[in-house]
């Protein structure tokens, strides 16, 4: 859809300047190769960015990048609809705390594409947690339409979305205790090199 939005929207510049070119006192035929390259360029810029964008494939393995970009693939749309949802709702604790789980979303989306690796270690949030997460937030926003909202539904709906940031938030920290395992040992190496060479 984003693809045809481009291409609609590039033809469309290049179908007005070509007029403008050619009462512009240019020859037709130079107006229409100008407009022609104006809507390949524009193509291209508009072109909605690929996931691993500029990563080695090869180098991460093709298996860990396909397995990541289908994940990402299925949550993406997950994490748009809480952004369009959060719009929608009056409370402003919920509004925010759905606006942190988009924002979560985000992160662990920028992690996993940085590193596909990790993508087994969020798969549940990336299936499971992240579109049940829309799915109550859609919910709220429902209920929160109606004419006569039960307070005591609405409180529920809004106290799983509370459990839910901590959810989230549990999972996005779970890809930074990934990257610092490793600091850890270079941390006791350190010591322990310190005490041999320095006796403290």
């Amino acid at each position: 859809m984003k693809q045809d939005l481009n291409w609609f929207a590039a033809g469309a510049v290049g179908a007005v300047l070509l007029p403008l070119l050619v009462i512009a006192g240019l020859p037709f035929l130079l107006a229409l190769g100008i407009a022609a390259l104006a809507f390949a360029g524009l193509v291209i810029l508009l072109r909605p960015r690929q996931l691993f964008e500029g990563l080695d494939v090869n180098a991460l393995g093709r298996e860990k990048v396909g397995l990541a970009g289908d994940l990402l693939t299925e949550a993406i749309p997950a994490a748009d609809r809480l952004a369009a949802v959060a719009g929608h709702i009056a409370d402003r604790a919920v509004k925010e705390k759905v606006r942190h789980l988009d924002q979560i979303a985000r992160d662990v989306f920028a992690r996993v594409e940085a590193n596909p690796a990790t993508a087994n270690r969020v798969r549940r949030f990336l299936s499971y947690y992240l579109p049940r997460a829309a799915e109550v937030a859609e919910g709220y926003a429902a209920l929160e339409a109606m004419r006569a909202p039960d307070p005591e539904r609405l409180k529920s709906v809004g106290d799983v979305i509370g459990k839910l940031e901590d959810a989230f938030v549990h999972y996005a920290d779970s890809l930074v205790d990934n990257a610092l395992s490793g600091l850890d040992i270079d941390l006791k190496l350190i010591q322990q090199s310190i005490k041999e060479d320095l006796g403290r």
